[in-house]
């Protein structure tokens, strides 16, 4: 494996699973947050008490709480903060990233209140710098745990996105290649709205055909909405956007499940919230993919329900009588990948 020093910038589940997995294979890594007293925890105990108490963490991991040192000399950036927060620390980090560094991050989202994609604002700020998303169906707590995973790593700049997927490889932890970030940063995002309804349907125990319906015209949502934006069709398919979209909405450990689940069950939004008590990407991401439907001018009625339940103007039982009240129609348009 080629040597390189990777940063990774958010000491959450998914940051500390990653930073785990690439130290553990020999990667020099440093990993930051911005909770110095829980960095000082982390790096004492070789434990994240918080958000992955079981994972003993490699000894050669470093927790560096000073941005500025943890960028210091890099190869290679991995953010993996939420998408709320995505913006603010491409800023931090922008004139502090080494010459010749390459910017990749693990977050799945939209820029919120523009819909704009993460790789857009990438280019925006660091237009010269090689980047690369890394998506795919994976628990940090089974990434944790060692069990085998498959994620994949989409860049413009192919020797990036293997480089990327070198580092991150392993026997558990397989890691593909693509070059259509687009593509796989709208399957991350969109996948964890659907995961909302499924949530929903699975608290209202509304079975298992309502939830493999929900799931598969969840999908066909997702590839309209990808071409009219001009994502791959395949990305979709594959790993980025049907695997995810299947693991978040059938999974146990599913932040957006369990929250689905609760608004099932009849649990107030706000209480839902903070019973999970992590960020949840499906409550502020719904906003983002309506904002792009309407834009070009589809209809997502899945997406558009999540939303009007998020926003308090339909109940869950309400949206469940408003979509099968809709009329009959093909399962898909003729022109879909045309």
């Amino acid at each position: 494996m080629t040597r390189a020093t990777v940063a990774v910038l958010g000491a959450g589940s998914w940051g500390t699973a990653l930073a785990a997995l690439l130290s553990g294979n020999g990667v020099a890594t440093r990993l930051w947050g911005r909770d110095a007293a829980g960095l000082a925890r982390i790096a004492a105990s070789h434990h994240n008490p918080r958000y992955l108490p079981d994972l003993e963490l490699p000894a050669g991991l470093a927790c560096v709480p000073d941005l500025a040192e943890a960028l210091h000399g890099v190869d290679v950036v991995l953010v993996v903060v939420p998408s709320h927060a995505f913006h603010e620390v491409l800023d931090e980090v922008a004139p502090l990233l080494p010459a010749g560094a390459g910017y990749a991050w693990a977050t799945k989202g939209f820029e919120p209140g523009t819909g704009r994609f993460l790789h857009e604002l990438v280019a925006e700020r660091l237009p010269d710098t090689p980047a690369a998303v890394v998506t795919g169906p994976s628990f940090a707590r089974e990434v944790a745990a060692g069990m085998p995973t498959a994620v994949t790593v989409h860049s413009t700049d192919d020797a990036f996105a293997h480089r990327v997927a070198e580092l991150l490889h392993t026997h558990t932890f397989r890691a593909y290649t693509g070059n259509d970030m687009l593509g796989a940063e709208l399957g991350g995002a969109m996948k964890n709205v659907l995961a909302v309804a499924t949530g929903v349907a699975d608290g209202m125990q509304l079975g298992l055909n309502a939830r493999a319906g929900l799931i598969t015209r969840g999908m066909n949502e997702m590839l309209r909405l990808g071409a009219a934006l001009g994502a791959k069709p395949q990305t979709l398919m594959g790993l980025a956007g049907l695997g995810d979209l299947v693991l978040t909405c059938t999974g146990d450990l599913s932040r957006n499940h369990r929250f689905g689940f609760a608004l099932g069950r009849g649990v107030p939004l706000q209480q839902a919230l903070a019973d999970i008590g992590q960020v949840v990407e499906g409550a502020v991401t719904a906003d983002e993919v309506m904002r792009l439907a309407e834009r070009h001018g589809l209809d997502l009625p899945i997406s558009q329900h999540v939303q009007a339940v998020l926003r308090g103007e339909m109940t869950p039982t309400d949206a469940l009588h408003s979509l099968l009240a809709r009329e009959r129609k093909p399962e898909y348009p003729e022109n879909l990948f045309q």
